[in-house]
């Protein structure tokens, strides 16, 4: 059973609770399992199991020092009523592609499956540590990071939550969702700059040692709602066990039979939690990582070099403007043999320099990776075309996927499995522009979008226009070390 240690090295291996409450490891690396777990995966019994079961066996899998109980308690709280549907992550098929509806959680945004089981795994995890002091969270968002975690750790006890978002570049939706948070224990606060320096920002706080000692004064501690938190990822990777496991049951795959992932991502947590999904027996041929014009990651995986200067493009899908990738890191430990002091370097040089260049033994551990981007008119017309030839209504993040999905060609695998992460009604002004209508703003833009679609608008935004805006503080990011210091003290 798997403790953790830190991709770079320098921490002592911890419990996955205490995985958990850290965050982020002490020496700034992200915490990943020293060994994976061993799964009883048959598919055939899979394939009837519901979508609590899957993520119960994953649970266990890796969260080695939680009782049965406390994990049962976990994924009962996280799954249940709050979901617009029993199945959790529907599957949409059409000859040999599948959609995974990731969005039908409380903020819309595939998030959702892992920030509503955080809360519950960090308080019970705190418990376990026989912790006194109140959890502060500290999220950076790129829009949807920042709504769900508020969903899920709002009004919790003994738990505060700081988010920074970006002023420009998160859609009226999500700026909607974020400044009507009505959680006694949310701060909700802009900043001028964008997603990449408000996730800088975070980290530094975390690294700030006399900022912990003002915390700990106050019987307050750090830990993370963002995907450097392994109890982020733990959550996602259910979903592409729950997925294979249905497309067994639908006989659209065989058992045994590999597939092709296509995940359109900016931080790359999500097409992290498909790679440890296959580390621990999913049968996956190949990974399309899908981004947008901030396409880091297409030039990253084509030339082996990750280089973050470059021109910073806010664009039709927003959620994935991001230049630096946190969860990468991850990936890299296990691509390179599990060399610590090579990551270290690989992080030092991305830090002081700008880029890094991947040594020849850690490519050759990304052969099963593949990437492309989509520009803006790209998603557009990705959007455009599979409403009127499917009927299928995309957001343009998952629309990055379709697109990218057919820019690499057919699938390597039997079946393509393409990661859909948020609602179109999330973003309904950039999709009413994509089906060439002139969109209306705010919450007539949302009945628009449900008019000319013949959709209906989801319960969780139904309201949304109607509530009091709750948050109006924007500031620097140099300004977010004295903002926080004057919300919690």
């Amino acid at each position: 059973m798997p403790e953790y240690i830190s991709t770079r090295g320098g921490a002592p291996t911890v419990t996955a609770s205490q995985a958990i409450i850290n965050g982020i490891a002490p020496d700034g690396g992200l915490y990943v399992p020293n060994a994976w777990p061993t799964l009883n995966l048959d598919w055939v019994q899979l394939a009837q199991a519901d979508y609590q079961t899957i993520a119960n066996l994953v649970f266990t899998a890796f969260l080695s020092d939680f009782t049965p109980a406390e994990i049962d308690a976990v994924i009962k709280a996280a799954y249940g009523d709050q979901w617009d549907t029993p199945t959790i992550a529907p599957l949409h098929t059409t000859g040999d592609t599948t959609i995974l509806e990731l969005f039908h959680g409380p903020t819309l945004a595939f998030k959702d499956v892992a920030l509503q089981a955080l809360p519950h795994l960090l308080t019970t995890a705190a418990k376990k540590a026989q912790i006194k002091n109140d959890i502060l969270i500290l999220a950076a968002t790129s829009g949807d990071t920042g709504t769900a975690a508020m969903a899920g750790f709002g009004d919790v006890e003994h738990t505060q939550i700081v988010v920074f978002y970006p002023e420009v570049g998160v859609s009226e939706i999500q700026r909607q969702q974020m400044v009507t948070e009505p959680a006694k224990n949310a701060h909700v606060i802009a900043l001028t700059g964008n997603f990449d320096d408000a996730q800088t920002a975070v980290k530094t706080l975390f690294a700030d040692t006399e900022l912990a000692e003002q915390l700990a004064d106050h019987n307050i501690q750090f830990s993370s709602a963002n995907s450097i938190n392994i109890g982020r990822l733990i959550p996602q990777i259910s979903y592409y066990f729950y997925a294979y496991a249905q497309l067994v049951a639908n006989q659209t795959i065989k058992a045994g039979d590999e597939i092709e992932i296509v995940v359109p991502t900016g931080n790359f947590g999500n097409v992290l939690a498909a790679y440890y999904a296959q580390q621990i027996g999913l049968p996956v041929a190949r990974f399309v990582v899908a981004s947008n014009e901030n396409n880091v990651l297409t030039d990253f995986f084509t030339t082996g070099t990750y280089d973050r200067r470059r021109e910073f493009h806010v664009s039709s899908s927003p959620a994935m403007d991001i230049l630096v990738s946190s969860n990468l890191e991850r990936l890299l430990y296990f691509a390179s043999g599990q060399n610590s002091a090579l990551i270290k370097t690989y992080m030092t040089d991305l830090a002081d320099q700008g880029f890094y260049t991947l040594a020849a033994t850690t490519k050759a551990g990304l052969t099963r990776f593949n990437a492309g981007f989509a520009s803006n008119d790209d998603t557009a017309a990705t959007i455009n075309n599979t409403f009127k030839q499917a009927d299928y209504l995309l957001d343009p993040h998952t629309a990055v996927g379709v697109h990218v999905a057919q820019q690499v060609g057919a699938p390597l695998g039997q079946h393509r499995l393409i990661a859909a992460t948020a609602s179109p009604f999330k973003f309904p002004q950039t999709v009413l522009a994509a089906l060439e209508q002139t969109p209306k703003h705010g919450f007539a833009g949302v009945e628009q979008l449900a008019q000319v679609t013949n959709r209906a608008i989801p319960s969780q935004i139904a309201t949304l226009f109607d509530q009091p805006i709750l948050h109006k503080q924007v500031i620097s990011a140099e300004a977010i070390k004295a903002t926080l210091q004057t919300e919690l003290f």
